[in-house]
């Protein structure tokens, strides 16, 4: 039993969460009800989730030396010793293989995003997070890859607005992660090279000058998405309200009154990064943070009723 706890921990199940970009481009392309595509996106969800997990075993399996000496990584199951190397192997081997089989079942091009994914994750743990600048390139990569995937199981075109978006929340999400570890590391006292080699390279101002930027482009990038949202006409959808509405108020520039959402969620992450070093862990922060959780789910009701609903 306790094994078997070992190997659900080692998953990261609290991580999936990364994994809901899938369902970006259903929400946006307007065929959230329509026809049997909510289902097939689940199935991305859940694949994308086995997938990331096999992942995580991964790293943790060859990162192990270095986790042991991390205040906090110390205590996952494969570096603590209560895991063993064998059996995490097998894990690891179980879910990848199978989020392979199902993702080969579901789309030939969602399965190749899974397998670029897979490898790029590879690459990550063994090269690409001991290079500057190419260590956050990669975590952006995976999110990138996780919506094309949510876009390939549907078969929807994405707007190069929102494809920008995503590019600078990732690389928001990704520098911000870098800055809140070299500041915990620092305030106790460790080495950067021993936990973090591309640390070295990096410094506060740099990294400063990095979450600046991409913090101004998620926002920015967003703002002009939902101001050039184009018009879509899905099957079922009624909009009888707004044929007595002026050319002023059509829907697709109501999209527009989420951007102030998004605007305080960004600003709100940055003060957990600079003033309660939160950023290194992006999903515990979602999960943790109160008004920033809030913040999400008024963001996601808000594009869910001005697109579907009124």
């Amino acid at each position: 039993m306790d094994e078997l706890l070992y190997l659900i921990k080692s998953a990261r199940i609290s991580q999936w969460i990364k994994n809901v970009a899938v369902f970006a481009p259903i929400v946006f392309s307007g065929f959230l009800f329509v026809d049997d595509n909510l289902v097939k996106v689940v199935w991305a969800f859940f694949i994308f989730s086995l997938i990331s997990s096999a992942v995580y075993i991964f790293n943790d399996i060859i990162d192990a030396p270095k986790d042991r000496h991390h205040p906090f990584k110390k205590k996952r199951p494969i570096a603590s010793g209560q895991l063993s190397i064998q059996l995490a192997l097998g894990w690891m081997i179980v879910l990848g293989t199978s989020a392979l089989l199902l993702a080969s079942q579901l789309s030939s091009f969602f399965f190749w995003s899974v397998v670029a994914y897979l490898i790029l994750n590879i690459g990550y743990t063994l090269w690409w997070k001991q290079i500057p600048i190419l260590d956050v390139l990669s975590i952006a990569a995976g999110f990138i890859l996780r919506v094309y995937g949510g876009a390939f199981v549907i078969n929807v075109h994405m707007d190069v607005w929102f494809l920008l978006t995503v590019i600078s929340l990732s690389l928001f999400l990704a520098v911000g992660k870098r800055r809140s570890e070299m500041t915990l590391l620092s305030g106790l006292g460790k080495d950067y090279e021993q936990h973090r080699k591309t640390l070295v390279h990096y410094t506060p101002d740099l990294l400063d000058a990095y979450t600046s930027m991409f913090a101004n482009t998620t926002w920015l990038t967003y703002a002009l998405f939902t101001f050039l949202h184009p018009p879509f006409q899905p099957e079922g959808r009624v909009l009888r309200l707004f044929a007595y509405l002026p050319k002023t108020l059509i829907t697709t520039k109501w999209l527009m009154i989420t951007v102030p959402v998004v605007i305080y969620g960004v600003m709100r992450y940055m003060l957990l990064i600079y003033e309660q070093n939160k950023g290194e862990s992006p999903h515990r922060v979602l999960l943790t943070d109160t008004p920033l959780l809030i913040t999400v789910i008024i963001w996601g009701l808000m594009v869910i009723a001005i697109l579907y609903l009124i």
